[in-house]
C-alpha cells in the first residue's frame, strides 16, 4: 500500500526537559494543545499532529539538531520570530526573503531541534 499522507511528527525528549519543550511550543509558538498530560503534549495542525513525548533512548538535547527541521507556516513571520526571541530561542536566521517569493526564519527549541518559520507570498 502506498503512503499517501503524513499523519504527524513526534519530538522525543527526556522527563527533565519536557516542560521546557511544552512551554516553548505553547507559549513561544502559540500552539494549542489537543491532548496534554505528564510527559506528553499533542498539537493538531490541520490534518497533522505534532507530539512532544518522552522516550527512554533519548538523553539530553539534540546531538545533531540539523537532522530534522520542524517547519511552520505563519502569517506574521516578523512577529512570530520576535516572540521566539523573547522566549529565549536563538536567532539562527532572521526573517529573510527567498527566491520563490516567501520569507524564512530559523531558530531552535529548548532541546536544540531546528524550528523554521515560513511566510508564503500573497
Amino acid at each position: 500500500m502506498p503512503i499517501f499522507d503524513l499523519a504527524g511528527v513526534l519530538i522525543h525528549t527526556t522527563p527533565d526537559r519536557h516542560a521546557a519543550l511544552r512551554s516553548f511550543y505553547v507559549e513561544a509558538l502559540g500552539l494549542t494543545p489537543r491532548s496534554d498530560r505528564a510527559g506528553f503534549v499533542n498539537f493538531e495542525l490541520g490534518d497533522r499532529r505534532l507530539t512532544i513525548t518522552l522516550h527512554d533512548r533519548v538523553d539530553g538535547p539534540a546531538s545533531d539538531p540539523h537532522r530534522i527541521m520542524v517547519n511552520f507556516e505563519v502569517a506574521d513571520i516578523e512577529g512570530t520570530f520576535q516572540r521566539l526571541l523573547e522566549h529565549g530561542a536563538p536567532a539562527i536566521r532572521p526573517p529573510s526573503p527567498e527566491p520563490w517569493g516567501g520569507l524564512i526564519a530559523t531558530s531552535a527549541d529548548p532541546d536544540g531541534n531546528i524550528v523554521q518559520l515560513m511566510e508564503l507570498p500573497d
